[in-house]
This record gives structure tokens, C-alpha cells and sequence, in this order.
């Protein structure tokens, strides 16, 4: 990962990761991985892998291993994420079937292994090489690819635009990205998936992929 942005994730993700810990223990996780997780877990799970990239707080991993998944690994940039992962395992009694990998997930590829279900929730619009990213990630994934980034539309990189020049005041190197849709879907196909579910709020995009 570029090593500005790098930095800005570790600088962002101190508050970021209290701020989805005290929503998700008030029974407000963020609108979209319900939606993510839902046709994960309607399609079934017992007894798969999952290979969670940006796992955040690890809401996905723990729900999927509650529901029969043998193990996961999470892969996040954050230290900060991955320390409130690692307590919110503890607590669920997890620890024993998640493996925590920190770092760059394109940088790192090569030493994580494949998985049935691999995930990203709200990563995407955090990584500048959007190429690399999705195909790497997209390789990893023996069944099943599920994806929430934002939609493609001018208002929400409008949106994006005028938060990134608040970082800028701020001095803060992250930065966060609206990638073409049409470009995503086409470097997932490539690696021989295909949607089977969609979803959409005004600005984020749910998109399961499965591998015929």
C-alpha cells in the first residue's frame, strides 16, 4: 500500500474502531454488512473458510463462525481494528478459529491462503489500486466473493470529494475512493465469478459473486 495512505489508515482507524465497537454493542453495526452477511448466510456456511480482507471490528468473521464457519482469517491494515477484533473474539470465545494477519492484503497476497468465502466490507474505497486489490482478492475466493463499496454516482464522489479536502485541512494523508463499478465487476468476472446477489442504499453497492 502506498505508504501515505498506509499512515492515514493506522492515523483514521483509532477513532473509526471505538466508533463501530460502541454502535455494534448497541445493535447498530453499519446498514451494510447485515446486508452482506444475510446472502452469506442464506446460501450456507457450515464448514467453510473465510478469508476477511479489511475485517474492521470483525463483525463478519464472528457471525459467520457463530453460524458453523470452520475458520477465518481477517487481513487488516489497522492495529487498531485488528486489536477490537481480537477483543470482541475473546469475548465470543473465537480466538482459537480466527487468524489475524496486519498489513497491506495486495503486498501480502502471496501468504494468505484461499478460502470458500472471501470477503471485503467497505475496504475498496479505501485502496488506491483498485486493480490489484480485486484481483488479488478476487483469486483467494473458491466459492464465494462478496463486495460493499461505493456506487459509482456523482453525488456520492461529490460526497467523497469534500471529505477528502477535510482530511487535507486536517493533514491527514488518508484518502478514500470511488472506483469505477463497471471496472470491478469486470476484474471479478475475469477471475471467473459471477453476481448472484445485489443490493443498493443511496451510496454503497452490495454485490455477492459465486464461482460456477
Amino acid at each position: 500500500m502506498d505508504c501515505c495512505q498506509c499512515e492515514g489508515i493506522e492515523i483514521e482507524t483509532r477513532k473509526w474502531a471505538e466508533q463501530d465497537l460502541r454502535l455494534c454493542r448497541k445493535g447498530k453495526p453499519a446498514r451494510t454488512t447485515p446486508m452482506l452477511t444475510a446472502p452469506l448466510l442464506k446460501t450456507g456456511v457450515r464448514g467453510l473458510t473465510l478469508l476477511d480482507i479489511g475485517g474492521g471490528i470483525g463483525s463478519i468473521q464472528l457471525e459467520l463462525l457463530a453460524a458453523g464457519a470452520a475458520r477465518a482469517t481477517s487481513v487488516e491494515a489497522s492495529t487498531a481494528y485488528i486489536d477490537v477484533a481480537r477483543e470482541q473474539a475473546s469475548q465470543a470465545g473465537l480466538m482459537d478459529r480466527i487468524r489475524y494477519v496486519h498489513g497491506d492484503f495486495a503486498g501480502l497476497a502471496s501468504e494468505v491462503d484461499p478460502a470458500d468465502i472471501v470477503t471485503l466490507d467497505r475496504v475498496i474505497c479505501c485502496y488506491h489500486d483498485v486493480r490489484s486489490l480485486v484481483a488479488l482478492s478476487a483469486a483467494k475466493a473458491r466459492r464465494l466473493y462478496g463486495l460493499v463499496y461505493p456506487r459509482d454516482r456523482w453525488l456520492v464522489r461529490l460526497v467523497l470529494s469534500f471529505g477528502n479536502m477535510m482530511l487535507r485541512l486536517r493533514k491527514s494523508p488518508f484518502r478514500a475512493f470511488v472506483h469505477s463499478t463497471e471496472l470491478v465487476d469486470r476484474i471479478v468476472r475475469e477471475a471467473g465469478l459471477r453476481p448472484v446477489f445485489q443490493q443498493y442504499t443511496f451510496a454503497w453497492q452490495v454485490v455477492l459473486y459465486e464461482r460456477p
